[in-house]
């Protein structure tokens, strides 16, 4: 594991680390060592104990005395649990959004879903996740971040940025069959919550939403 000798920012630090773990890079349990990490990111201890106690507030990292800070652990009963409280979540704040959304929502939404429709395309055709997957990642939290953000509620949105992640880090970690069935799936669900979205039907979203989480209950 290699970091750019310009990551020394508490932020910088605190973004490569969030993303390593939302992409499952670390083994779910595994102890996160501060002097290993402080090595890794060229700055203090304490620095990076303060990142990880960050971390651990959004729930991809736990703590406890004795046993320090390890990558949240993975289970399909968390995984389970996690995407039901994202699915009423997304649909609540897809719901407003289309109440609420203009014309310039409808555009970041669209762009949103080209950026991800040509990377998960991409990697359907080459077969090849692992170099794509942090670009993935990146991609599809701003699709489904921009469909609920005209939904007029900060606290909404927040708490479902926190939940989206500890989502991706339980079904990364767990998901044995990112093969092209898997990604022309999704293609196919992304497109029919865009298509809904932007026809402002919204128990139709609320639907499609549902049919692109459900196979996480199986």
């Amino acid at each position: 594991m290699t970091v750019s000798t310009e990551k020394t920012e508490t932020p910088d630090i605190y973004r490569d680390l969030h993303q390593r773990l939302v992409t499952a890079a670390f083994t779910p349990g595994e102890k996160l060592k501060p002097e290993k990490l402080r090595a890794l990111y060229g700055c203090s201890a304490n620095t990076i104990r303060d990142v990880l106690l960050r971390l651990s507030t959004v729930g991809l990292v736990s703590f406890e005395e004795q046993r320090g800070f390890r990558a949240q652990e993975t289970s399909p009963e968390k995984r389970h649990d996690v995407a039901r409280f994202r699915i009423l979540l997304e649909q609540e704040g897809a719901s407003l959004s289309i109440r609420n959304g203009d014309l310039m929502w409808e555009a970041q939404l669209s762009a949103a879903h080209h950026k991800l429709s040509h990377i998960e395309t991409t990697i359907a055709k080459k077969g090849e996740l692992d170099a794509y997957l942090p670009l993935w990642s990146g991609a599809e939290r701003e699709f489904h971040d921009t469909l609920i953000s005209a939904c007029g509620s900060p606290l909404l949105r927040a708490t479902y940025r926190n939940i989206y992640d500890q989502f991706r880090q339980q079904m990364v970690a767990q998901e044995r069959d990112f093969g092209s069935n898997y990604f022309q799936a999704i293609i196919t669900e992304h497109q029919a919550i865009l298509d809904a979205a932007l026809d402002r039907d919204e128990p139709r979203c609320r639907e499609a939403i549902f049919e692109h989480m459900k196979r996480n209950f199986i």
